[in-house]
């Protein structure tokens, strides 16, 4: 399973999301993923439930505290106790020993980014 994690900004729209989600994929050379993840604190955010639906893929809700990410922001590592909320979003939504294949892209405008991680069992 190929999963996009995403972190964003209360400010950020469905859009923003949308525009990081394509330059995570294109980075990684992917077309697609299975399903989006984010932060259960986030999980209920309009904007990302409004993305969920048009993509037309399941959201899912992950406890990222904890997570060991490659990026790391201070901001985030605060509030969430994880260095990249769509990091780590994205490896514990993939599953046990997942690879993360797109470290955090963000959107043009900054407010939304995106990783992707593939489980083992996609292999």
């Amino acid at each position: 399973m190929i999963i996009a994690g995403l972190g964003f900004s209360t400010r950020a729209t469905a859009a923003a999301m949308e525009n990081a989600l394509n330059a995570a994929l294109r980075a990684a050379g992917l077309a697609h993923v299975d399903a989006l993840a984010t932060a259960t604190a986030k999980a209920g955010a309009p904007a990302i439930a409004a993305f969920a639906r048009a993509r037309a893929l399941p959201l899912l809700a992950v406890d990222v505290a904890g997570v060991q990410t490659p990026s790391q922001s201070p901001r985030v590592l605060a509030l969430y106790e994880t260095g990249s909320m769509a990091e780590a979003a994205a490896l514990v939504a993939a599953g046990p020993a997942a690879d993360l294949i797109q470290t955090r892209t963000p959107s043009p405008c900054g407010l939304a980014t995106c990783a992707i991680a593939q489980s083992k069992d996609h292999l």
